[in-house]
């Protein structure tokens, strides 16, 4: 049992015992004592004034009484009006740290058979284009909420759906026929999502010049210039058809996306991220299209004279949202649609999850509703992991006008920043080895900087900021972990069987309750599926152990128990630093 289980059941037992009333002990939830307070955890007496009958001061003193008395674990206690301040024996805590260490799963809850089975959609990139700084805190925050679902016992799927068809993917492809001359990745020596993104760039510059030829000639309106766009109307044209099948047109369509997939494989492997399953949209909208189709035979779905359907939406305090263009050609809700039933057929799911940012937030209200009014029950139940946006220094990104961060620049500036910044401690260390280290430690100071914020709140990311082995950032875990796993190597076998006569200190005590916290850490992140609570317990727990280090001796420590029990400590630490950070995707190295 964890101390606070134990002193919930206790503090539950003395209320009874006391006042004669049971109390349900999952109702009390100890909390870490203020540092201004003596004692480990703090339990409110509020609740139980009505069967004392008494002040709260005095409430918390005979309670606090009753379980030095009655509980092992409990040295002492003092009493501050209705909080209950408990001090935890250290022979309790000395015990803990045994345990602790003597559980390789510590922290974690394995997945069953029966376990709830949970899908986690994340990435969901265009094949017009290469992964950006966007992409790149969507495939974190997603990867990262999956593992820690998993930690907590949890059966997960990862996956993801690719926008493979469209109008956007038409312009590309449009582009590379008109201005191509047949480039290749191979011939161009570029990554296909690389080059088909330049081509995507290249549509849109050849398209806003012809919007204001005609503007400037005709003295209309962007709108109406856009509607009068022959490259606009080719790519329609195009579009219209990809979706008739037409042959010449899937072929280039299946030529270019495989150029994309290489290239989007590569960024992935790089990040650290991984799917169990991939839909893609070509294959999942003639699904949504069906579906949309039947429900416009039920009444569900309404058709206007230009021949577009729609779905009224207005009783539910939405508007009418359009399902199938006047072309019959479909639409993203559409295709989410059809995505939806292929992964309740494919997957026994108990919880969808999309990882999606804020700005589609009205999107998944719609979906919600019209899987629910298509006879799909599970529709009212799809979780909208609905995250904020990431900016830099500079301002918004804007792919269309080639001016968005690249996902593979951004990790390769992250790894040179990295080198650079670690170049004087890397000086004795062998050239691979030390990239290696730069490796984890870019993608490190990436990864937690992302993370580390509250997923729904807008975040500026400053590269620069990230890179510092001192501050709240990925690289001062990083060498936590490498300080201590020094310090162990130096140290040899931990003389276990000395630790018996060890007392812990009052900073051994607060570190090892740090690391006790852990596994309720997990179990809340994984309520509130938020990576940021597991990367700032990380910072805590580190920022905690180097106090630690500065305050006390340990390889120089003479008294053979105590440098037993902070050896143990410091492997604990590091354990645990290494399994909390792997649910962020980091990295630890060995040495720094």
């Amino acid at each position: 049992m964890t101390i606070q289980s134990i002193i919930s059941q206790g503090t539950a037992d003395a209320v009874k015992a006391l006042y004669g009333v049971e109390t349900d002990p999952s109702s009390i939830v100890p909390s870490p004592t203020k540092k201004e307070f003596e004692g480990n955890l703090t339990v409110v007496v509020f609740p139980f004034l009505k069967a004392s009958h008494k002040a709260p001061e005095a409430t918390a003193s005979e309670i606090g009484q009753w379980l030095v008395e009655n509980v092992e674990a409990i040295d002492k206690f003092n009493a501050v009006k209705g909080f209950l301040n408990l001090s935890v024996s250290p022979a309790f805590w000395r015990g803990q740290l045994i345990r602790i260490a003597s559980d390789d799963k510590y922290g974690f809850r394995e997945a069953t058979g029966d376990s709830p089975l949970v899908m986690v959609e994340y990435s969901s990139p265009n094949t017009n284009k290469p992964l950006h700084l966007g992409h790149v805190r969507n495939n974190l925050l997603g990867y990262s909420v999956a593992e820690i679902l998993k930690a907590n016992g949890n059966r997960v799927v990862k996956t993801n759906i690719v926008n493979d068809r469209g109008i956007h993917i038409c312009k590309s492809m449009l582009a590379w026929q008109k201005w191509g001359d047949g480039i290749t990745p191979e011939s161009a020596g570029k990554k296909g999502d690389h080059l088909i993104g330049d081509f995507y760039v290249a549509f849109d510059k050849h398209f806003k010049a012809e919007r204001e030829k005609i503007m400037t000639e005709k003295g209309i309106s962007k709108e109406e210039a856009e509607k009068e766009s022959s490259l606009m109307a080719e790519a329609r044209e195009m579009l219209r058809r990809w979706e008739s099948g037409d042959p010449e047109i899937r072929a280039l369509w299946k030529r270019m996306n495989e150029w994309v997939y290489a290239g989007f494989d590569e960024t992935y492997r790089r990040m650290g991220v991984d799917f169990d399953k991939i839909y893609y949209e070509s294959d999942t909208y003639l699904e949504g299209k069906e579906l949309v189709l039947g429900g416009l035979d039920k009444g569900i779905m309404y058709r206007k004279e230009d021949g577009s359907v729609w779905a009224d939406l207005t009783a539910d305090g939405l508007d009418h949202k359009l399902l199938l263009r006047s072309d019959g050609t479909s639409v993203y809700m559409t295709q989410d649609i059809g995505t939806a039933k292929l992964r309740y057929r494919d997957y026994p799911i108990d919880r969808m999850i999309y990882v999606v940012g804020n700005e589609q937030n009205y999107h998944f209200q719609v979906l919600s509703l019209l899987l629910d009014k298509l006879g799909f029950k599970w529709g009212k139940d799809l979780v909208h992991f609905s995250y904020g946006m990431v900016e830099l220094p500079e301002g918004k990104m804007k792919s269309r006008e080639g001016t968005v961060v690249d996902a593979d620049d951004l990790m390769e500036t992250m790894i040179t920043d990295a080198a650079e910044a670690s170049a004087e401690r890397f000086k004795e260390i062998p050239a691979e080895e030390a990239a290696e280290i730069a490796r984890k430690v870019g993608l490190g100071a990436l990864k937690y900087f992302l993370l580390k914020v509250d997923p729904r709140k807008n975040m500026l990311f400053n590269p620069k900021e990230s890179i510092d082995f001192n501050g709240n950032t990925g690289p001062f875990l990083q060498y936590t972990y490498a300080r201590i796993r020094s310090v162990l190597r130096k140290a040899g076998q931990i003389d276990t069987a000395a630790m018996a006569d060890a007392i812990p200190s009052e900073k051994e005590i607060a570190l090892i309750q740090k690391t006790a916290d852990f596994p309720a850490v997990v179990a809340e992140a994984g309520r509130s599926l938020s990576p940021a609570l597991i990367a700032n317990y990380c910072y805590d727990l580190a920022k905690e152990y180097n106090q630690f280090y500065h305050d006390y001796p340990i390889l120089r420590e003479e008294n053979t128990a105590a440098k037993a029990l902070r050896l143990e400590l410091s492997s604990v630490v590091a354990r645990t630093l290494a399994k909390a950070t792997s649910l962020l995707g980091i990295e630890m190295p060995e040495r720094m």
